[in-house]
């Protein structure tokens, strides 16, 4: 039994349509901003390299230009987060995804996670989902780093890049009560199916980061003609 119709959410708006295989061409690449302006994806995402393709293919058009800092592991120094934020604000990009310290936070060193995210806020002034990779936090680093991080200005708490696992309905819940609606909440990781999509949702995710989105909205589009 469906928690909730697929007829109640209209999952694309949630979309970062997300192309992160470093062999992506440039004809890919055309191709998912093409998908995106069909389907009113939220975003595109893609690495750095590609930002100032997406920017010109989308410039004037709904899909903001997303991209990934420090991806996927965040252990580059901060100083190259930043560098590499600001060439990607420099290149079109109006949104952010940045990996943290994840050897910060084990170490409890949330003095340098803080002054991290809000040196990249400040100076780039574009909106910052930083990604905490809920899977290998347990839930006392996640609402500590939520708490941080929302400190620090970041707009979004992203669950994950998917190189540990993906988002889970319990993460999604258990960040959205620490969240409390104050910055939005990025549901990202293994979203395979429309429905694991609209659960996500339900659950608190205001933005969903997938590289399945066309798949997802055609599975939404199939089930709803058949029921």
């Amino acid at each position: 039994m469906r928690t909730q119709s697929h007829f109640d959410i209209d999952i694309a708006t949630f979309i970062d349509h997300t192309l992160l295989n470093p062999m992506a061409t440039p004809e890919q690449i055309q191709q998912c901003c093409d998908e995106a302006l069909q389907y009113k994806f939220a975003s595109v995402c893609v690495y750095p390299s590609s930002v100032r393709q997406v920017a010109d293919r989308l410039h004037g058009k709904s899909p903001k230009v997303c991209t990934v800092i420090g991806f996927p592991s965040g252990a580059s120094t901060s100083g190259v987060k930043l560098h590499e934020s600001l060439e990607a604000v420099e290149n079109g990009a109006q949104e952010l995804d940045v990996v943290i310290n994840l050897s910060w936070v084990k170490a409890g060193k949330t003095e340098e996670l803080y002054r991290e995210i809000a040196e990249i806020c400040e100076q780039t002034d574009q909106t910052v989902k930083a990604i905490i990779e809920t899977t290998v936090l347990n839930d006392s680093e996640k609402q500590i780093v939520a708490e941080v991080l929302m400190d620090a200005g970041a707009n979004f708490i992203q669950t994950n890049t998917g190189l540990y696992g993906g988002a889970t309905v319990v993460d999604t819940q258990f960040l959205k009560e620490i969240i409390k609606g104050r910055i939005g909440l990025k549901a990202s990781g293994g979203i395979t199916t429309c429905q694991q999509a609209i659960d996500l949702i339900v659950a608190g995710a205001t933005r969903l980061g997938t590289s399945r989105g066309v798949y997802l909205i055609r599975q939404r589009d199939d089930d709803n003609e058949n029921n």
